[in-house]
């Protein structure tokens, strides 16, 4: 979820990022990963390019042992698609960790050698991100003792901007980041929640997570030949959408919760899909689990 709401701020703000990234004003364009070959490049991995480079950003919350093979694997890729293009690779890591994973630059094995770029934005300065519209959604993240109020800096700043869609996409976009490190009450009274619920972003990952559930779905029940195969693959899917959602913004659930949202109906999990956006802690799951069974009594 949070490297998909990252992927779609750079696609929307690409000039920001690539002030930031590049220290240049750049007009960047999407580069699609079908106009690669071999086997599709993965749907989170952000390209854009110009008329002489290619940037390529990977958003990530967690380290990845396998993430320097897989900057090598791309470059080859793109300079094999564009060989004429300078290709500027940078990883950006979300949250902070202990491990040193988050510090490899490159990859090594025998005489190959290939360098990457590595962002940890718990070591960036806030004011990098309170500088450009499309980087706000990032502030929270950044080297910062009060995140409170650097989150109320980014909605003051989002409050002056003219284009509500743009407001909105940003409100959205920042309470998502946010809630990696800060509770989902004080976000709330800081972002205005009708604002967030009217971004693309929003209703985007909504849709994204129960679309993926329906074709999911649609595949099971063709592989069983009946109707009744359809719905039932299709709410499987769906309910599998979900717990991955929850296992990377919760962790591992423990298997009693996992049963009980096993046991949901297809609309109680839709409702869930979208209620998840909120939760920064199991707990809050539990809440919503049991408020649920408690309607339902």
């Amino acid at each position: 979820m949070f490297d998909a709401v990252c992927k779609i701020l750079v696609e929307t703000f690409s000039a920001d990022f690539a002030n930031w990234l590049l220290g240049e004003v750049v007009n960047l364009t999407e580069l699609s990963p079908s106009e690669l070959l071999l086997e599709p490049i993965r749907a989170d991995v952000v390209l854009l390019q110009s008329e002489r480079q290619i940037l390529h950003l990977e958003f990530q919350t967690q380290p990845d042992a396998t993430m320097p093979f897989r900057m090598l694997d791309y470059w080859v890729r793109l300079h094999r698609r564009l060989p004429e293009r300078d290709i500027r690779q940078t990883v950006i890591y979300l949250l902070p960790t202990q491990s040193s994973l988050v510090y490899q630059t490159q990859f090594e094995l025998a005489s190959t050698h290939h360098t990457f770029e590595v962002i940890r934005i718990w070591e960036q300065p806030a004011e990098i991100f309170l500088a450009a519209p499309g980087l706000l959604p990032l502030a929270t993240l950044s080297s910062t003792e009060d995140r409170e109020r650097i989150l109320r800096q980014v909605a003051e700043q989002i409050e002056q901007i003219g284009d509500r869609r743009t407001q909105s996409n940003l409100s959205a976009s920042a309470a998502i980041l946010a809630g990696l490190v800060l509770e989902k009450g004080l976000i709330q009274q800081i972002l205005r929640r009708e604002l967030m619920r009217e971004s693309v972003i929003y209703q985007d990952i909504r849709a994204e997570a129960m679309q993926e559930g329906r074709q999911e779905g649609r595949q099971e029940g063709r592989q069983e030949g009946r109707q009744e195969g359809l719905q039932e693959g299709r709410q499987e899917g769906e309910t599998s959408i979900v717990l991955r959602q929850l296992n990377r913004r919760l962790g591992t659930l423990p298997m009693t919760v996992v049963k009980q949202i096993e046991n949901l109906s297809l609309e109680q999990i839709e409702s869930l899909a979208e209620a998840l956006l909120d939760f920064n802690e199991e707990l809050q799951l539990v809440q919503w689990l049991e408020t649920l069974q408690q309607t339902n009594a």
